[in-house]
This record gives structure tokens, sequence and C-alpha cells, in this order.
């Protein structure tokens, strides 16, 4: 599954599907229907099932369960972060001609950042046990910020500037409009770049910050790294079409951030007990392993996919009664950041 032809076939796969959106999908800057956004957002899920479905025919069961089920919690974190997202694009006032465009060139700049974190975090697990450790705390506390957030009062998502676009913004001349969705420009006799390229590092630099979260929670699901990157492959695949599907329809989710914060916890606790279980560190059992439950990789799915559907189900209830939002972004257009 991890030799060299395996990987090389699996990237250059992800690359032609990039490529493939941004020359095909996205060439003719346009503002995707409903259905386009379905259809997209249905074949990307497919080829993820199809793609774990087919671990079972190499008669690799096990490594198609965690598949699965990092998928699904990805995918699940990835909605979330959508909200994020809306405020990026609200807040640079981005043309809605423009979106998919931004949208997809900062996942792709996403998921180059989020092979180097996957590659540092399984060479952090597989040199140093006690890892587990660390990742399970931060999963823990990172479950207990989500719940609290998750109750934040309407207008409180916010976003910050992070450290690339606040370099872009004191080291390039910037133009004070989109030009037409044109990254480079020459003005007044000086090249100069659009604010597509801040939105861009926006994106790809939030979603950077995500991944604190994400990473460490697949690998408490498989320290396989193959299945680590995939299942963040696949799931960002199709976050460009899912934001314009859902686009509307996050504000009716509003017990989501709560069932995600029960997935990290549970994670978090599954990654605490395999520390203890290879525990190597002496003031534990003097260094010796702990006898303690191990959790398999269906009962991780199983759980998974049951707090999904539960928050989704419930939340749709409470939001058709008329139930106060728990939060949700500021969705009004503005103008680009100065």
């Amino acid at each position: 599954m991890e030799s060299g032809l395996v990987w090389a076939i699996t990237i250059a796969g992800i690359v032609g599907l990039f490529v493939f959106d941004f020359v095909v999908v996205v060439a003719k800057p346009h503002v995707p229907s409903f259905r386009e956004s379905a259809l997209w957002s249905v074949f990307y899920i497919v080829l993820a099932l199809a793609f774990g479905a087919s671990m079972w025919l190499w008669n690799l069961p096990h490594k198609g369960t965690e598949f699965l089920a990092g998928f699904i919690t990805e995918k699940s974190l990835s909605v979330d972060n959508l909200f994020v997202f809306m405020v990026i694009l609200s807040r640079f006032a981005v043309p809605a001609k423009q979106r998919q465009r931004v949208l997809l060139i900062g996942i792709a700049i996403a998921l180059v950042l989020r092979g180097v974190f996957i590659a540092a975090g399984a060479a952090a697990l597989h040199t140093f046990s006690w890892s587990f450790y660390l990742f399970g705390a931060f999963l823990l506390y990172t479950a207990v910020v989500i719940a609290r957030e998750g109750g934040a009062e309407e207008g409180e998502v916010e976003y910050k500037e992070n450290a690339m676009v606040r370099w872009a913004r004191r080291h390039l001349p910037v133009t004070d409009g989109y030009r037409d969705g044109r990254f480079v420009i020459r003005e007044a006799g000086r090249r100069m770049v659009t604010p597509m390229v801040l939105v861009i590092l926006a994106i790809g630099g939030t979603d950077v910050l995500f991944a604190l979260d994400s990473i460490p929670a697949i690998f408490g699901l498989t320290q396989d790294p193959y299945i680590v990157f995939t299942a963040n492959a696949f799931a960002l695949l199709g976050l460009r079409q899912l934001f314009f599907l859902v686009d509307g329809l996050l504000e009716r989710l509003v017990y989501l951030s709560y069932g995600l914060a029960v997935i990290l916890a549970f994670i978090g606790v599954k990654l605490v007990l395999e520390a203890l279980h290879a525990n190597s560190l002496p003031f534990i059992n003097g260094g010796e392993p702990v006898h303690v439950p191990e959790i398999s990789s269906w009962v991780s799915l199983g759980v998974i996919i049951v707090v999904i559907a539960v928050a989704t189900v419930a939340s749709l209830i409470a939001s058709t009664r008329g139930a106060t939002l728990p939060r949700h972004p500021d969705h009004s257009e503005g103008h680009p950041q100065d």
C-alpha cells in the first residue's frame, strides 16, 4: 500500500483531479448553480467512497475502514471550517464569479502544506511513542474549545489575517480592485498584485490552522501516512463544490460544532489509550505498557457516523422549529481589507 509506485500514482491522480477542476470546471468564471454544485459534490463523495471500498479488493478491509472513518471526520471538520471561508470571502469582497477560482487555488495550497504536516506528524509518532499523549491531550483541549465556541452569539466568528497575508501587504504593491480576476497586472509602470493573491493566501493559510485539529484527529484513527494523506486529499477535493452547495444551509447546522467536539474528544481518548497501551514513559507504570481497552477501527467509524447523524438531524429539527442559531458569520459584502 505504501510503495513508491502507489504513492506516485495516487499523487498523480489527485493532481490530475485538481488540474481538471481548474481547467475544465472553473476555467470560465461563473456562479455555480445548486444543481452543478450538487452533482460535483456527489461525484467527489462517490469517488472517495469508491477509493475506500477498493481497499477491500486488495484484501485490506482494515485500511478501508480507517480511510472511511478518516474521510468522514475530515469532511465533517471541513464543513465547519466553511464558516470561516465565508467570512474571508466577504471581508475581502471577492466577486461572486471569482470565488470558485479563489477557493480551488487556496485549497490546493492547503493540501501541499497539509502534506508537510502529515510527514512531520508521522515521523513524530514513529520516533516518539509519547507523542500520542500530546496529540490526545491537544484534541481533548480542542474539543472543549469547540464546544464552548459552539454557543457563541451571532457575529462572533472572526477572521484575523495570517502571517502570509500580512507579509504580502507589507512587501507587495496591491491594486484597489480585482481587475477581472487577474492575479498580477502592470499599472503605472510597475507590476502589482490584485487582492486575489491576498485572498488565496488567506484561505490557504487559514486551512493550515485547521490542520492543527484535523491532522492529530485522523492520526488518532490510523497511523498509516498513506491513509492520512488520501483522506485529507479527498476531503479537500470536494470542498469548493461543498461551499456553494451548503452556502445558506450552514446556518441551519446549529449543533455541528457540538458533534465535532464529541468526535474530537472521542479520538483524543482513543489516542491516550493507545499511548498507554504502548507506554514507555518511566513515570507511568514504571515505563511498562498499561493494559487498557483498545478501540477498533469499526467502533471508531460507527461512533463518528452516529454522532454526525445525530448532530445533523438535531440541527435541522431545531432550525425548523425556529430555534435561535448559536453562531454564523456575517454574510454581508464589504470591501477588501485595507
